[in-house]
């Protein structure tokens, strides 16, 4: 008897065996921090650095770009131009915003940032910044105008930090020469890892991700490792350091927040949201994405994609159920509009859950546990990016139903959008070649194609 009420309670809270456990695990000590002289300013006088792009409006047209100087605010302008256009009179200037902050010992260099308004969809640009002997070149590529069936790949990295482990991710997605735009999420520098709250690592990580983030546009979204609230030290103005360097087209989506926003890309309609802001009914948040949901236009941008730190399904003891407010408030929105993915990231493993949903919640019966649903989202945890506090390798012992794959180990991932009806999706541990996937899965479209997917991993 004891037996059947055992197996009874265990399918009625969602935790029998479902999917598979890798048996790869990465070694779990804390990942070795590069130190700060491996990330040098690049040479000359006020040469500008930490160079970073990300797209500016709702649609793909414009482009945010970033830079720092350290001992002057001039030149506050980027030049840019048709990458096929060499002739000095096709030039074209954007001026930039600048701004400067103060946290707690630290005094930030000359943070500007400049919109390059009313580009050509997918054409190739050259930009330069600084002048004299210290001028430095840069190209970024806009996406193909927004359509249902427009091609795109998108690389996925989270939790990315600084260290020995974060340049084999990055090293990684870029050796895959896939990636077109990377959708961050979240955790940056890890500075408040730091005594003080380091605001050099900022410095330092802005250096570390111009490889990629100077290239091709980072969609980003902030995590806890953003906030930096440091009342001990006289610091409780809540995200400084990142409101102050990482800028985003949040007005473009009438948010009233750069922590939550919406872009359109190609064929993907990407919402991004604050795990570390309210977001309970009456707030601003809450109210945004009410607005927001109904405006996707699935016969125009026929994929929907979530990103956000805190995981709403993870079967990690690390961070368990952080995510559960979030998800009680805004997981009946996602089955409504029949979201594709959500991604995110703060547990430092790798993870994929079936589409599942857990809106059933009677208070009378007691219905608590996910359950298959077409109409839900596939939900990827991918805090994955290598960052100092080491990975999360202490999953739950019996895997829940609801989850699909799981694996303790450092990666990126590329999501390969095809059409309206298919994306092939791609998950890299750190240790393999880009030849080889840790996890493979074709995700068919829920507006479009909304066939049951193979769970399996391959």
């Amino acid at each position: 008897m004891w037996r059947l009420v055992t197996i009874l309670f265990l399918l009625l809270n969602g935790v029998c065996e479902g999917g598979i456990t890798s048996s790869y695990v990465r070694k779990a000590a804390p990942s070795i921090e590069i130190p700060k002289k491996k990330f040098p300013p690049p040479p000359g006088y006020n040469a500008p650095e930490q160079v970073h792009i990300t797209q500016g409006d709702y649609t793909g047209k414009s482009m945010i770009v970033s830079w720092v100087t350290p001992l002057e605010e001039q030149p506050k302008y980027v030049t840019y131009w048709e990458a096929d256009e060499e002739n000095d009179n096709k030039r074209n200037r954007a001026r930039s915003i600048t701004t400067t902050y103060r946290y707690y010992n630290y005094s930030s260099d000359y943070i500007h940032h400049a919109t390059i308004k009313r580009l050509k969809y997918n054409t190739k640009y050259m930009y330069v910044l600084g002048k004299g002997n210290c001028t430095r070149k840069f190209w970024f590529t806009t996406p193909p105008e927004v359509g249902p069936d427009v091609p795109y790949t998108f690389g996925l990295i989270g939790d990315l930090g600084q260290t020995q482990a974060s340049n084999q991710t990055l090293e990684h997605y870029l050796a895959s020469g896939k990636g077109q735009t990377v959708l961050f999420l979240g955790d940056f520098s890890y500075a408040d890892a730091h005594p003080f709250h380091d605001n050099e690592k900022w410095d330092t990580f802005g250096r570390f991700i111009e490889k990629s983030n100077a290239y091709e546009p980072w969609i980003y979204c902030a995590g806890n490792h953003e906030l930096d609230l440091a009342p001990e030290i006289g610091e409780q103005v809540l995200f400084k350091p990142y409101k102050h360097r990482y800028h985003v087209p949040y007005r473009a989506s009438q948010s009233t927040s750069p922590l939550w926003y919406s872009i359109k890309r190609a064929s993907a309609h990407i919402i991004v949201l604050s795990s570390y802001s309210a977001f309970s009914i009456y707030t601003p948040q809450y109210r945004w994405l009410k607005e927001e949901l109904p405006k996707v236009n699935r016969s125009e941008t026929p994929w929907l994609i979530v990103l956000m730190h805190s995981p709403m399904y993870n079967s990690n003891n690390y961070h368990y159920k952080e995510g559960e407010t979030m998800r009680v408030v805004f997981e009946p929105w996602f089955v409504k509009y029949k979201v594709d993915l959500v991604f995110a990231g703060h547990v430092h493993s790798y993870e994929r859950s079936e589409r599942v949903s857990n809106i059933q919640y009677n208070i009378t019966e007691g219905i608590s546990s996910p359950i298959k649903d077409p109409s839900a989202p596939v939900y990827i945890t991918i805090g994955d990016g290598g960052n100092i506090e080491g990975i999360a390798d202490s999953f739950i012992e019996h895997q829940p139903s609801y989850s699909a794959f799981r694996e303790a180990s450092f990666g990126h991932a590329l999501l390969e959008i095809k059409n309206r009806t298919h994306a092939f999706y791609t998950w890299h541990r750190n240790q393999d070649s880009m030849a080889v996937s840790g996890d493979t899965i074709w995700f068919y479209n829920r507006y479009w194609f909304p066939k049951e997917e193979s769970s399996s991993s391959t």
